[in-house]
């Protein structure tokens, strides 16, 4: 994700990246590499469980899928996945001290580069939550669902933010301001940016085109959405110390709608999407 206070380029179409099909045959393989470890990390969060358990088993599957981590290429940082618990929204560093305990939800991040493209996803799960705290992981999840339906060429950036605004709104949730989704590709964050709050005029944001491969991201919290970086210099949280979550898939959109790179056929909704 990027920080973007002020939300530039929002138009500048000429800067967003098509790709070509044998492009997204590649992203399409590294895409399925990262959904495998995703599966593996979610299935290893619990109580007990540490923050640098969660990076040393990331480091040792994406080295099994023969790629390489896409966070260690950002500058000065130097670790495979961005962990966070229960205020931390993004860009937490994993490490020993981070304990997973009963009531947490615990957020991790994760990509990788894989012959010359990144992919890009993120997770938050409950750690024996409570009913208030799933139902709020719930919204969230519907809330990419939303989003991923305006995944269709022809269609608009700002159909996405406002399919995710809406949706966390109405479950009464309120989505991040400061942060916001991106494109994907032979760059870790291309254009364009994708916010999860309706920002511009519909007809003044990027017109979705096949080819186009977006990481969306739906960042909201449980109360007010203002953020501050915590004392390590990375940690994005809320100012409040309200829960937060995180839901990000790479996704392209193509002739049929879009399709979620980064979730394994099983996992892959047969709903088919048309323009609305």
């Amino acid at each position: 994700m990027k920080l973007s206070p002020l939300l530039i380029n929002m138009s500048n179409k000429s800067s967003i990246k098509v790709k070509t099909s044998e492009e997204l045959r590649i992203m399409r393989e590294g895409g399925k590499k990262l959904a495998r470890v995703k599966e593996k990390l979610m299935k290893k969060v619990g109580e007990g469980v540490s923050a640098i358990e969660i990076e040393e088993l990331a480091c040792k599957l994406i080295e099994d899928e023969g790629a390489e981590s896409s966070f260690k290429m950002v500058p000065r940082y130097r670790w495979a996945t961005c962990v966070n618990v229960n205020e931390g929204v993004v860009h937490g560093i994993p490490n020993k001290q981070i304990i997973f305990k009963k009531g947490d939800i615990v957020s991790v991040d994760v990509g990788i580069y894989y012959k010359g493209f990144h992919t890009d996803t993120s997770f938050s799960i409950g750690v024996g939550i409570d009913h208030k705290k799933s139902r709020f992981l719930e919204a969230g999840k519907k809330a990419f669902e939303a989003a991923l339906s305006k995944v269709v060429p022809g269609m608009r950036i700002f159909d996405i933010s406002e399919a995710i605004e809406k949706s966390l709104e109405n479950a009464g949730y309120t989505p991040i301001r400061a942060l916001v989704g991106h494109g994907v590709g032979r760059e870790l964050h291309e254009d364009p940016q994708i916010p999860c709050f309706t920002h511009d005029k519909r007809d003044d944001t990027p017109e979705i085109s096949e080819g186009h491969v977006y990481a969306i991201e739906v960042m909201y919290a449980m109360g007010k959405p203002d953020v501050r970086t915590a004392d390590d210099g990375w940690t994005i949280e809320t100012r409040d110390g309200k829960i937060s979550g995180l839901f990000e898939e790479t996704v392209a959109a193509v002739k049929t709608g879009p399709e979620v790179l980064t979730r394994l056929e099983k996992e892959k909704s047969s709903r088919k999407y048309s323009v609305s």
